[in-house]
């Protein structure tokens, strides 16, 4: 008997012994050797296939289906096998995973910063820089903060009530008494006891009220006014672009010789912070506002990449904000001497700034409280801006 005659031979005990092996299998790895023992290159099954090449016509046709068998047999087992060892697994897994629903969930912290919070600590951090402090003032506003200290007269568009929120009932005679940014109650210019209340359209009586507020400090009558005033609005309004309440931030600078060239380096030294980039380019165009003369709408240049508006570079211009120096007549109704002290102003949109800078479409979804949104724009709370590791970090 040659050698091939005895590996026919033992066709069935080597069958039996492989799929004895495998049914001992316990892990994958096992189940693997086996396989490369049988059916690898060098495996005992592999070697059976390779003989039947040197078979005659007729060996072959006895021998051949029965080779073939046993490794179809082999690998139907080793299937079978692995397939029991792997629901077997899952099964362990599920069953070491399991929750008891019964029980308090202990969840990670899934809060984010609003992006417009993170833009007002932005812009805190940029001016705090430049030496200006943050000021703050009511929501709800008199006449003659809101409009008549900002020379807007009676008959100004602004005062129209399809752009101004105005309370149902004025303050009551005898009432008077309005809070100022420092949070202190005091008596309001005379004349104000019946004055209607509206829901502030601007920032700016932030600077009116802190105007004031340093005429009456008469010992320190030398001191100059640097603030920003950020924080909510109201006006009548609703679109893709604007809102009914939205996020405004302005600027006030009250000193002795200050010039137009003095607001244009601060904006520009501003904005190039903010969108953090040094080839923001500012062209400032001749305007009108009540409170400022003269006054100028701040154009930012733009450029396209992918399709969108990014800020920098010159391929186009876009309106970012209005500013102006103040109005000597505004100056003069805060008690201070126009012809002695100068400044300027600008305001801008905070909701606008965050649309810009991180690439928001749409102004209604920052105020619609969609944590899926939030979750995608938000900000980690760990994400403080700073000037040396980057505002927008």
């Amino acid at each position: 008997m040659t050698f091939r005659d005895e590996i026919v031979t033992n066709l069935d005990q080597l069958k039996t012994d492989l799929l004895a092996q495998i049914d001992a299998a316990a892990t994958p790895e096992a189940i693997e050797a086996v396989r490369v023992a049988a059916l690898g290159k060098s495996g005992s099954v592999t070697g059976l296939l390779k003989t039947l090449g040197a078979m005659s016509p007729e060996e072959r046709q006895v021998e051949g289906p029965r080779i073939h068998g046993l490794r179809e047999a082999v690998t139907a087992a080793l299937t079978a096998r692995k397939a029991e060892l792997d629901r077997a697994a899952l099964d362990a897994k599920l069953a070491s995973e399991t929750l008891d629903m019964t029980l308090p969930a202990d969840l990670a912290p899934a809060g984010t910063v609003h992006p417009v919070s993170q833009v007002m600590d932005e812009l805190a951090e940029i001016f705090a820089d430049l030496g200006f402090a943050v000021a703050t003032g009511p929501e709800i506003e008199d006449d003659w903060h809101n409009f008549a200290a900002l020379n807007i007269p009676d008959t100004h568009p602004a005062r129209a009530m399809q752009d101004t929120f105005y309370l149902e009932e004025p303050r009551a005679a005898g009432d008077g008494q309005s809070p100022s940014s420092d949070g202190e109650l005091r008596s309001p210019p005379a004349g104000l006891d019946s004055s209607p209340m509206v829901l502030r359209t601007h920032t700016s009586p932030v600077q009116i009220r802190t105007m004031v507020e340093v005429a009456r400090r008469t010992q320190n009558a030398g001191e100059g006014i640097r603030i920003i005033a950020p924080g909510r609005v109201y006006r009548s309004d609703w679109d893709a672009t604007h809102t009914p309440m939205f996020h405004q931030v302005e600027g006030l600078v009250i000193d002795k010789g200050i010039t137009l060239g003095h607001l244009k380096w601060t904006l520009e030294t501003f904005l190039r912070a903010f969108f953090e980039r040094d080839d923001v380019v500012l062209r400032l165009r001749p305007s009108y506002f009540p409170f400022t003369e003269p006054s100028a709408e701040v154009d930012v240049g733009f450029s396209i990449e992918k399709g969108k508006r990014v800020i920098g570079g010159q391929d186009g211009w876009m309106e970012v904000l209005g500013s102006g120096m103040v109005h000597p007549k505004v100056i003069a109704a805060c008690g201070l001497d126009p012809a002695e002290w100068q400044g300027f102003a600008f305001g801008c949109g905070i909701d606008r700034l965050a649309m810009l800078k991180y690439g928001i479409d749409d102004l209604r979804p920052v105020f619609e409280g969609d944590v899926r949104w939030l979750k995608h724009y938000g900000f980690s709370a760990f994400d403080v801006p700073t000037l040396s590791g980057g505002v927008g970090a």
